[in-house]
């Protein structure tokens, strides 16, 4: 059975996440506050960002540029694309 949240990113009632995605008090709101859409979501603006920044999720630096990322992206309403990013075409 899955659990429904009001997602704060689609601001409407979605799917809720099975787990916590994310350590301490932003992974515990995340879960509270975020649904799967809107996660998945940020995954893709996280792996575009991973890959245009070139970052390393290991480093501490570059973990907490991608949380203060996340906290824009699913709670202050976006975050903006790196500088010069051209999408891929398709």
């Amino acid at each position: 059975m899955s659990r429904s949240v009001f997602c704060e990113y689609q601001q409407r009632q979605a799917e809720g996440l099975d787990f916590v995605p994310w350590p301490g008090e932003l992974g515990k709101r995340v879960f509270a506050h975020i649904g799967k859409p809107a996660w998945a979501a940020w995954l893709a603006h996280q792996t575009m960002l991973i890959n245009e920044n070139r970052l390393s999720p290991l480093d501490p630096e570059h973990r907490a540029f991608l949380e203060g990322e996340m906290q824009k992206f699913l709670f202050a309403g976006g975050a903006d694309k790196p500088p010069g990013y051209v999408p891929p075409a398709d």
